[in-house]
């Protein structure tokens, strides 16, 4: 369960030491290769960080809700669990595997320096054993515990992240969050197999609510952080487009998005609440989109431009639409 959303970007990891070895005792200082220690917990600190913690909560915002909606009412606490354990050990591997293959462009990010692999708090072999245990430890957990079905796409939830976005995409093309962002709507279609084992028309409908929403979320903080990005040479829209373009783009996606979160309602059979939540959130998040596109246009300055803005109301979107998903099923408030 992956993600191509940048949230955990905004979050400055704080300045660590190199570490080596780990055979203290729990809770005591770990030795490193030039002497120095470190406690335990400042190195579990570090591992957990290359997780990216704030991008997995995101994560489970798309995840159970689905699992509520495929079971029509509230699935077994215990599957819900396995699920979200699951999710997290993936998503917590991609993000790693990340973490290695981008240590090199995060050296050169000044949002993403104090990263552990990028500091040499954690060493590039560590790191890549870290993600690979993870991403077994993810589909054993899925496959014995919830299904196959929800393994094999957390499987291929960790290829397209890691070979498809980060290795192939991010550093070639300008539209590499548009189809990396595949990878980042896994997680909807995780929810729906791990209760129904199957495939259907209204987790795909969900898949392409997340789809469509990963451009207007990303785009936004990478203006904002467009020079980091160009030091760094990852052509990302705004290094190469001007803002007015990139706004152009936003404003589409963010349509895009409204409309195809509104198709849930005959597909899916919702009722009222889901509806009314989908309908007022769109509109708001449509407004900021709008906002942004005139700011852009104007040329205005980034205090007037304020990109964060639509990133940061894109995320209370997607989570208000979500819960409207879980929650609507239980409340059967149908139209007719």
């Amino acid at each position: 369960m992956t993600a191509t959303s940048p949230h955990a970007a905004t979050q400055r990891t704080r300045d660590v030491h190199p570490v080596g070895g780990s055979d203290a005792p729990a809770g005591g200082p770990v030795p490193d290769g030039g002497g120095s220690r470190r406690s335990t917990r400042a190195v579990v600190a570090d591992y957990v960080s290359l997780t990216k913690p704030r991008i997995i909560e995101l994560l489970l915002v798309t995840t159970f809700p689905v699992m509520f909606l495929a079971d029509h009412g509230v699935p077994g606490v215990g599957l819900i669990l396995a699920t979200l354990v699951g999710g997290t050990l993936s998503a917590g591997s991609a993000n790693a595997f990340n973490c290695y293959l981008d240590r090199d462009i995060d050296r050169l990010m000044h949002r993403t320096e104090g990263r552990p692999m990028a500091t040499g708090a954690i060493s590039p072999r560590a790191g890549l054993v870290f993600a690979s245990v993870l991403g077994v430890a993810s589909v054993l957990w899925l496959g014995l515990l919830v299904n196959w079905l929800s393994a094999a796409l957390s499987l291929g939830a960790i290829v397209l992240y890691v070979g498809f976005y980060t290795l192939l995409l991010k550093r070639r093309t300008s539209q590499n969050i548009v189809w990396g962002g595949v990878a980042g709507c896994m997680p909807v279609l995780i929810g729906w197999s791990a209760v129904t084992d199957s495939l259907a028309w209204p987790a795909l409908v969900l898949f392409l609510v997340v789809f469509f929403w990963t451009p207007p979320h990303y785009w936004p903080l990478s203006m904002r952080y467009k020079d980091d990005y160009a030091s760094a040479g990852v052509p990302m829209l705004p290094v190469v487009a001007r803002d007015s373009a990139v706004a152009v783009q936003v404003v589409r996606y963010a349509w895009a998005t409204v409309v195809t979160s509104l198709v849930l309602v005959p597909v899916a059979g919702m009722g009222v609440l889901y509806t009314v939540v989908a309908a007022a959130s769109g509109a708001l998040f449509l407004a900021e989109a709008h906002r942004l596109l005139r700011a852009a246009r104007a040329e205005a300055s980034y205090d007037v431009l304020r990109p964060m803005r639509v990133f940061h109301f894109s995320i209370s979107y997607l989570t208000l639409v979500f819960l409207g998903v879980a929650i609507d099923p239980l409340l059967h408030l149908p139209w007719h």
